[in-house]
This record gives C-alpha cells, structure tokens and sequence, in this order.
C-alpha cells in the first residue's frame, strides 16, 4: 500500500473511531514526519491510578479525572506523513473582536495585578475561551492542516467521549523520562515572532519566576541537574522565552512525585502555585476543562517502543463540538503587567489558531 493509500485508511480510521464514539489519538512529535494513531478498542472509561499505567494520557487543569488509552486495550498504527498531502479548505466564517469580552478579560488581569500588589501571590497565569462557528467538523482537514503549519510542534487530535474531540499544536514539554534521565523546560513570555525580538524586564521576570519554581522543586527528586540560557522557541506567529532543563532522577523518586511537582508549572498556573490556582478557579468565571493539563505517552514510546514518558502542556488548543469552535487563550500576569497589552497578547494566540481554521478577524 503506497503512503498517500496508508495516510486515507489512516485517517478514515480515525473517523470511524469518531462515529462509534470510541476513544482514539493521533499527534505527531516536533520534527517527526510519523503520525501515531492509537485506537481503542472497546467504549469501556480508562482512567490514570498511580502512574504505573501504560498508554496515552489526556489530563485536565485540576488534575481530576486523567483519561487513559491503554495500550493493552488499543491498536497503533503509524504512517509517514510529507507536508501538504492531505489538506482540504472548507472554513469562511468571520470573527470580530467582542467588546465585552474584552472589557471583562482586562478587568480580570486589573484584579490579578491587584492581588500581586497586595502580596497574595507573585504571578498569575489568567486565560478566557472565545468561541467560534464553522461551517463543518472534518478531522483530517483540521489536523493535517496543523501538521503543514506547525512542523515543530507537538500537533494532536484526542477524542474520548468524557472530554470530547480537542485539537492542538504546542511545544511545550511537561515532562520526559527514559530510564533515569529526565527532560522538562521553562517557558514564558510571548510576543510576535521575527527576527529581531528583544525581551522586555517583565518577560524575562515571568520565564525567570517558572525556572526557578521548576529548580526549587525538584531538589531531592532530580540530581545532577543542568540548565541552559534562556532562549527564544518560536511557535507558529508568536515566540517564548525557553530554558531547558535536565539531570536525572534521585533514588526513591517516581513518575507521580515528578508529575505532582510541575502539573500545574507557573507557565499556565503562578506563584505560589496552590493560591494562584484557588484565585483562577474562583475569579476566570469559565472551565478550562483540559485546557493548560497535560496529555502524551505514559510510560511506553510508540515511536520506537522503548519504555519512555513523553508528556506535554495542553496549551493552544481548541476543542470542536458540532460546528463550534472553543478556542483556549491565556496569559501571564506580573505586577508589570498592562491588561490592554494581555489582552491583545490572547488576541495573538487566538489568531494562531484562526489561522488554522481560516477565519480571520475583522
């Protein structure tokens, strides 16, 4: 069977999950040309106990009911993918920004830049949902046309019949493990990407608070740790401030603690975590569902079937019911913060994912 044939049965299989309501992923790692389907099998409701599982995981923000696809109970299948073979365009609809919206959003960061100054806590990572319509829900258009635009990311479809079907492309990684080495990164601060970008205090503040956070933390569960400098990821039209980090894990350490630890990072929570978390539950007024989790393989790599944890942060995401659109958007909020200036930030990352289903603001 030629590629072009394995990439229709491929996504027809997908399609057919869809239909019989039946669990399933695809997603495809940053600078891979594999595509990874895992399919499962039967409609029965797996969930994540203690981490010892293996399959593919799809957490929410609070943590409270992470999804599982286990491998036991599904079919992978793989297929190489070559940019452009498979993208069809059907999306005209218009958006237009939403005066209220905005006017709520801004009164939001004003509350959280209140609560830093009244020393409640040092940041606050703030988002709103922005809906929009479609004219169809075509899995393969929309997926694909994240595979030709965000080659570097970690692009994905998920369906389960709790959460619903969800689409991203992000690059930021939670966690990866294989054998004692772990992975993880510090990411902050966001701005249109080109070629000159220079960072503001306030920025390298905020990726500054999520290195340090991460650092604290993991002492006596990571040794050995290494650091980089921070430096400029870009992701589709926008660009972060990035530090990478690695060491290996302490004797006694496991998977949940180091889970435990970064879920919910100061990239998509704040500082101190816990208060940050209680102001954003009760001020957001919204459920970000499994906006800002985390999802990925837990304990097993599909890609070369070596025993691995590759997990990402749910961010730039959108989830799709019918012919609407929930599109996720947030930003970071430091005493410096401006809330006209947050709220075109989430402007920004709303487009990217416009983009993806061509509509374009008026």
């Amino acid at each position: 069977m030629n590629s072009v044939k394995k990439q229709a049965a491929f996504f027809r299989k997908a399609k057919n999950q869809l239909e019989q309501q039946l669990p399933f992923v695809l997603y495809n790692k940053p600078n891979s040309d594999l595509l990874i389907g895992i399919f499962q099998s039967d409609k029965k409701e797996y969930q994540v106990k203690d981490f010892t599982e293996t399959g593919f995981v799809f957490a929410p923000f609070d943590g409270s009911q992470i999804l599982l696809i286990p491998e036991s109970a599904a079919e992978i299948v793989q297929v190489k993918w070559s940019k452009g073979s498979y993208y069809s365009s059907y999306f005209n609809e218009t958006a237009s920004e939403n005066t209220i919206a905005r006017s709520h959003f801004e009164q939001l960061i004003q509350k959280g830049i209140n609560a830093i100054e009244e020393g409640i806590f040092d940041k606050v990572v703030l988002s709103r949902k922005e809906t929009v319509v479609l004219n169809s829900q075509d899995i393969t258009a929309i997926f694909t046309r994240l595979l030709d635009e965000y080659p570097t990311a970690f692009t994905y479809c998920f369906f389960h019949p709790i959460s619903g079907l969800w689409f991203g492309a992000f690059s930021e990684q939670l966690l990866k493990i294989h054998n004692t080495s772990i992975e993880t990164m510090a990411v902050a601060g966001t701005q249109p990407y080109s070629d000159n970008i220079i960072w503001e205090n306030k920025e390298k503040q905020e990726q500054q608070y999520v290195t340090d956070f991460i650092l604290k933390h993991l002492e006596g569960y990571v040794e050995e740790i290494k650091i980089s400098e921070p430096y400029t990821m870009k992701a589709g039209q926008v660009a972060h401030l990035k530090t990478d980090i690695s060491g290996n894990m302490a004797s006694g350490s496991g998977l949940r603690d180091i889970i435990r630890i970064l879920h919910p990072t100061p990239a998509v929570c704040g500082l101190p975590k816990e208060i940050a978390k209680e102001f954003i539950l009760k001020n957001e007024n919204y459920d970000r569902d499994y906006y800002s989790g985390y999802l990925g393989e837990l304990n097993k790599n599909f890609s070369n079937a070596q025993q691995a944890t590759d997990i990402y942060v749910n961010l730039r995401c959108m989830k799709i019911t019918d012919n609407v659109a929930d599109l996720y958007i947030g930003c970071g909020v430091t005493k410096n913060s401006i809330p006209e200036k947050e709220w075109y930030e989430t402007v920004r990352k709303a487009e990217t994912m416009k983009q993806i289903l061509e509509i374009k603001n008026t």
